[in-house]
Parts: C-alpha cells; structure tokens; sequence
C-alpha cells in the first residue's frame, strides 16, 4: 500500500455521506455482525435515522485509488444540541437515561459510529481524525463530549473483567452520570481486590482506552445491544478537566 496522504473533511455531501456510511457497512455489519432495521444490505450502507441530522468527519487518503468512497478510510459522526432535538434525542438515550448530562447546563456533544479502515488500525489515522475533531471542539466552544463505545460480543463472562476495572476506576461522576437502561449488565462483577487490572486493560477496546487516557470516564452499567452484536459502555469527557498536555492532542489539526 502506498504512503498514505491523509486530509479531513466535513461530508459536504449525499455522496460523502453515503462514503461514511459504506465504510460502517465495512466494520458494523461484515467484521463485528450488526444489523439494524434501516441498514441497506444491497447497497452495503449502514444507515440509521441520526445520520441526516448529524456532521460528518471523513478521512481521506488521498493516495487511493478511485472515487471518493474508496478514498475514505476513516468515520465519526458529531451530533449536538440542535441535531439532536431535531432528531427527537440523542442517540445515546435509546441505550442510557441522561438525565445528569441534559440537566448540567454544559454544551454537549455526542461521538459516535467511530471507524477506521482495517488497513489503517494501529497507525496514525486515528490521531488525524482526533486533531481534526479538537479544531471542531474549541471552535464550537463544546465542554462536554460522549456518547457510546462497544467491546464486541454480550458474553458477560468475558468480558467481566474489563468492565469490573472500567466501573471500580473510571466511573463517572454523579453530576454527569449516564444510566444504562435495560437490557443491561452490572459492570462491577469482579471485586477490585480479585481483579488483574493489567489483564483487564489489555481487553479494553483501543479507543476506549484513547478516551481514558484524555480523562475520560464510564456510565453506570452495560448496555447490552444485540442487534449490533456489541456490549456498549457509555463513556464521558469533560474537556475542562483535561490536562494542557492531553488538550494539545485535540488542538493541532485543522478541518475544512
């Protein structure tokens, strides 16, 4: 594969959008086993009702080959306050009670349908779309981020672990604490003194940890999404406890 040239953009159009969408298509339903009622199989798109009201982050490698759908390797849909009343609520209430959130007064943004291309993992994409976000952010003057991020699978006895360390040590406060509806899962299974915490934190998913690593935190409990074949946790960045040094990650890229 050649050296990659990476830009960012907003989706400025049907045909952007339906690149996102193609690539969640890609990661949701062929690698992880989602589904979902307004997913397009014949047209390989994962779509949902969230997506008209939403902004769309792309990254572009510009060294592909083709059009514009194989030129995007990497996704993240934004939705904020005005999105979200237009679509009836944020995304993240169909699976955790936000009550602490809405009722803080702080100016909320909403993550989700983050993706990479698998031929991009473990490189420097992911730090392209995250600078480029953190331009959005300070512009946007945004104090709170969240919303949900997924470990593969709903076997509990797997995954006790890595939740048990998620609920015992990066629990969210009160005042900004998600709960997850049913069908849930009570993550502390695992005391704090019978859990491995290296053990555990190798199975957290990489972009959790990315979000832990900035200050993040969890919702209380898990929620247990079958149709996407995922357990999601519901993770919480309050951007003014962050440090100069992790603020930094988010202040060097631009978007156009």
């Amino acid at each position: 594969m050649p050296q990659p040239q990476f830009d960012v953009i907003f989706a400025r159009s049907a045909e952007d959008l339906r690149a996102a969408q193609a690539l969640r298509y890609e990661v949701f339903v062929e690698e992880l086993g989602g589904d979902g009622t307004m997913v397009d199989h014949a047209r390989r798109l994962e779509i949902d009702a969230f997506d008209a009201h939403s902004s769309h982050l792309l990254l572009l490698d510009r060294a592909r080959a083709g059009g514009v759908e194989r030129q995007v390797v990497g996704a993240y849909r934004l939705l904020d306050e005005n999105g979200a009343a237009r679509a009836g609520g944020f995304y993240s209430a169909r699976e955790y009670d936000l009550s602490a959130l809405l009722s803080s007064k702080r100016k909320l943004l909403e993550l989700g349908r983050s993706c990479l291309h698998k031929d991009y993992r473990g490189g420097s994409a992911m730090h392209h779309l995250w600078t480029a976000l953190g331009g959005y952010i300070a512009a946007q003057k945004t104090q709170v981020l969240f919303g949900v991020a997924s470990f593969h699978g709903t076997d509990m006895s797997r995954l006790a672990a890595p939740l048990s360390l998620l609920h015992h040590r990066h629990l969210a406060p009160v005042d900004l604490r998600p709960i997850a509806k049913p069908p849930f899962a009570e993550m502390d299974q695992i005391a704090p003194e019978m859990l491995d915490r290296k053990a555990a934190m190798v199975q957290v998913p990489s972009l959790i940890k990315a979000y832990l690593r900035l200050g993040g935190c969890v919702g209380q409990g898990a929620y247990l999404d079958h149709s996407f074949n995922t357990t999601d946790v519901c993770l919480v960045l309050d951007v003014a406890q962050m440090s100069e040094k992790q603020r930094r990650i988010y202040t060097q890229g631009r978007t156009r």
